[in-house]
């Protein structure tokens, strides 16, 4: 029971264009309601035909984390790999969030922006999280070399 109020937290608070798949999680430390974790998800870039990126991710146990109010922390890493054949939906600008989800009530998002290294034919991706007040310098990046066959579509 709640798995499904989570997963449905999850989904509210769930503010990018690209939505997360459960690929799997560990038990880190044990708590009576609901242990804390880290959470691997899978996500397919909304913009970009063939492109999934892997975000892991600390998920708080507890009454806070059972009830949706824990804070998370920013410990996240990512992983973007060429899952098919690429192709393009639209320009895409040289700098955007691809996807961001809510990381607590008010104050935390998850991020990760999608860059164009265009003299390299490359999507970069950087995953990181805010606060409103001071943002968090832990973070973590990866790289998708786009075939030279493929042109990556810019923004003017």
């Amino acid at each position: 029971m709640h798995k499904t109020l989570l997963l449905f937290i999850s989904s509210v608070l769930l503010s990018g264009t690209a939505l997360a798949q459960q690929i799997g999680s560990v038990n880190t430390e044990f708590k009576l309601m609901g242990s804390h974790k880290l959470v691997v998800e899978a996500f397919d870039d909304p913009k970009v035909e063939g492109v999934a990126c892997y975000v892991s991710k600390p998920e708080r146990g507890g009454v806070a984390g059972l009830v949706g109010v824990a804070e998370e922390v920013s410990d996240v890493s990512i992983a973007c790999r060429q899952v098919g054949p690429i192709r393009f939906k639209e320009t895409l600008p040289r700098q955007e969030d691809a996807f961001s989800e809510r990381r607590s009530l008010v104050f935390k998002t998850l991020h990760v922006v999608r860059m164009v290294d265009a003299a390299r034919n490359t999507l970069v991706y950087l995953t990181y999280s805010d606060k409103l007040i001071t943002g968090s310098p832990k973070n973590a990046v990866t790289a998708v070399a786009v075939p030279r066959t493929t042109i990556i579509p810019l923004k003017k």
